[in-house]
């Protein structure tokens, strides 16, 4: 019996638990523990959105977000503004790498000491040379296409992720190019409209088909079904219904497809939104009130001022129907006046009114004042979300000093970089490994004797690192001056200062050092300071000293 009454006091615990958990979920307490879940509160009662997976917020609403971005971007000067300034300081046209393969590792697999340093710098100068060769192409063989060089398809590959929320590309073996004596390599990069990735039919996504991305159990993406023509494309018409799949590398490892997007959520397998979804609202709002003051200023402008006559509208009328003929002798006698009465004086006109005329101005009654704070609130919440700063949004530095302009790029330039590296990283370097598999089978690359083969160590052989545009100076003196201290106390390199400050090779600036300060030497003159050069005999004289 005691058993049964305390198995029933459990039961009834249990129970009132479960209600009052149920009436909290449902807002049934009087408060929550969060007030972010509270429903009753008149900020947050309406505040219902929806709880959706990575894969299914994306789907229904991708073609209409991704059409907006870009009318706005082809209409509007700030978001036209905003995605340039993003795409020149984190990408620009010179995104290029510099070859580091990782000797160690090699020399590792291997068991050959010929894998050091030296060789790592033999290997790559070729590679890298091998590289310009095909990615800055004058015929454009690098491109599929044939109309960009690779640094401007990685412009427009970048332009594609960060307006529409995906880079796409294919890479096509094109072996009948190399055969007919036009191009070295048969690889080849052709940028594809993320438009065109979809599910086949237009099919709802299913477990194994997300947006056009087919994923195995694990989620990994194992191929992609890509349209054949744009659905806009009203010429191509058969085609825009039918889907190629395309697997995302051969059974070796070759990449087929690369596919970049920024992760958002965990099990995300196409892009989200791009950097101007957060803020398009409120630039929309911008731009109708922009061109609302706009309107209301020509307005003003054209209605400045008008001449009143003496007769008013019912006056008018009551002449008209009465007959009396001195309302049209005073018109007569005002447009004899005014076709004779043309004064000029330095060139303006002078206004000389006929008897009884009087003229009135048209005032400004649009309370314009606060246009440019509110102009400036969004401006800033845009450069929050493109993660620029608000003076590279507007363009306008006038009310900012070194200290605060300078921070404000630092914090910026933190965004393009990661920008840029996760880029690289996700789009560009799929591309170089697919070339360089074919670099290494067609050209004599220095490598030692029973060198690993390319598929066993493609990481170890493909590693590089990543130049872009530099990020810049505010004070050219005052930063270079720190960058020469700092590679003084040990704190960064050569390699490091070329990379941020200028986007350069700092090999390639110590070869060009070298042929001017011997340009200097064969002409007889003395070599500046910036040469950095000291005499064999001058040398050897301070070492005797020391």
């Amino acid at each position: 019996m005691a058993k049964k009454q305390k198995k029933s006091k459990q039961a009834k615990a249990f129970a009132q638990s479960m209600g009052q958990r149920a009436s909290a979920l449902n807002g049934g307490w009087q408060g929550v523990p969060f007030d972010a879940a509270d429903i009753y509160g008149q900020h947050t009662q309406s505040w219902m959105p929806p709880l959706w997976s990575a894969d299914t917020e994306r789907g229904p609403f991708r073609n209409r977000v991704v059409s907006r971005a870009r009318d706005l971007v082809r209409n509007d000067g700030w978001a036209a503004g905003t995605v340039t300034r993003v795409q020149d300081n984190a990408i620009g046209i010179t995104l290029r790498p510099i070859s580091k393969p990782d000797y160690r590792a090699l020399a590792h697999l291997s068991g050959n000491s010929a894998f050091d340093s030296t060789w790592a710098r033999e290997f790559s100068e070729a590679v890298d040379a091998l590289w310009r060769s095909w990615a800055d192409d004058p015929l454009h063989f690098n491109d599929g296409e044939r109309m960009l060089t690779f640094g401007q398809q990685m412009h427009l590959a970048f332009r594609h992720l960060i307006v529409d929320g995906d880079a796409l590309g294919v890479l096509p073996w094109l072996e009948n190019r190399v055969c007919r004596g036009g191009a070295r390599y048969a690889t080849a990069l052709q940028l594809v409209d993320p438009d065109r990735l979809s599910n086949p039919q237009m099919k709802m996504d299913l477990q194994n088909i997300r947006n056009g991305v087919e994923i195995d159990a694990l989620g990994v993406p194992v191929a992609y079904h890509i349209r054949q023509a744009h659905e806009a494309d009203w010429y191509s018409a058969a085609k825009s219904v039918q889907w190629d799949r395309i697997e995302r590398e051969t059974s070796w490892g070759r990449p087929r497809v690369v596919h970049m997007f920024e992760h958002h959520r965990a099990s995300q397998h196409t892009g989200a939104t791009g950097i101007l979804t957060p803020v398009m609202q409120r630039l929309k709002m911008l731009i109708k009130y922009d061109g609302s003051e706009l309107d209301a200023a020509i307005i003003n402008a054209i209605f400045a001022g008008y001449i009143e006559s003496p007769y008013d509208p019912d006056m008018v009328a009551e002449s008209l129907e009465g007959g009396d003929e001195s309302f049209g002798a005073y018109q007569d006698g005002r447009i004899a006046f005014h076709e004779n009465r043309n004064i000029n004086l330095a060139g303006s006109r002078l206004p000389i009114l006929y008897p009884g005329e009087n003229i009135k101005t048209v005032s400004a009654s649009r309370p314009a004042g606060n246009f440019r704070d509110f102009e400036s609130a969004v401006l800033r919440n845009i450069a929050s979300g493109a993660g620029l700063s608000p003076q590279q949004v507007s363009n306008d530095w006038s009310d900012v000093n070194y200290s605060s302009a300078r921070g404000a790029m630092l914090e910026a330039w933190k965004t393009l970089k990661r920008r840029r590296d996760d880029f690289a990283t996700g789009f560009a370097a799929p591309i170089r490994l697919a070339w360089l598999e074919e670099c290494m089978e067609v050209d004599k690359l220095p490598m030692p004797r029973n060198a690993p083969e390319f598929i066993d160590a493609r990481q170890a052989y493909a590693r590089a690192t990543w130049l872009g545009p530099g990020r810049g100076w505010i004070d050219p003196v005052a930063e270079k001056q720190g960058a020469i201290l700092g590679m003084d106390a040990g704190l960064s390199t050569l390699e490091e200062e070329c990379a941020e400050n200028e986007g350069g090779d700092w090999i390639e600036k110590i070869d060009q050092r070298a042929v001017e300060i011997q340009a200097f030497k064969d002409r007889g003159m003395p070599i500046p300071d910036w040469g950095g050069y000291v005499p064999p005999e001058q040398s050897s004289r301070n070492q005797d000293k020391s």
